[in-house]
């Protein structure tokens, strides 16, 4: 449903919170590493991220990245897909067809629609701080790195 790049993106931001909740600030490599996503497409995806404000970036030798608490508590889900997939998983077609409407439905289109409104209404309530805070939350972010 989501791109590779969306998965690793919002698994980088839970990451980077639970570390930032611990005191820490995290570098790529230990991002990478702990969300299971390649070195190089983690640090780009990691670049849009601190572009579009979701997280920060310190340099230097005591830099890394970090999301401040109030960051986590106003950051949607849907501001993460946003900036690394856009609104293609809200208007895109279940099948991946390019010519799928009301109007020229394919297959499974009316009952797409229905997921795809949960789907927008999940993320757009959906903060990084629930995540954090959440008894499910602390067990998916602490199993991020299969």
């Amino acid at each position: 449903m989501f791109s590779k790049s969306c998965e690793y993106g919002m698994r980088a931001v839970i990451y980077v919170a639970k570390q930032t909740s611990l005191g820490n600030k995290t570098s790529v490599k230990e991002i990478a590493s702990a969300t299971n996503s390649p070195e190089a497409f983690t640090g780009k995806i990691l670049q849009i991220l601190t572009k579009n404000n979701i997280i920060s970036s310190i340099k230097g030798p005591y830099g890394g990245f970090l999301i401040y608490e109030e960051k986590t508590k106003n950051v949607k889900l849907s501001q993460i897909v946003e900036v690394i997939d856009g609104d293609k998983i809200y208007t895109g077609c279940g099948l991946g067809l390019k010519e799928c409407n009301a109007k020229n439905p394919c297959p499974i289109h009316d009952k797409f629609v229905d997921i795809r409104s949960s789907l927008k209404s999940m993320l757009e309530t959906t903060t990084v701080y629930d995540l954090l805070k959440s008894e499910t939350g602390e067990d998916k972010i602490l199993q991020l790195k299969r």
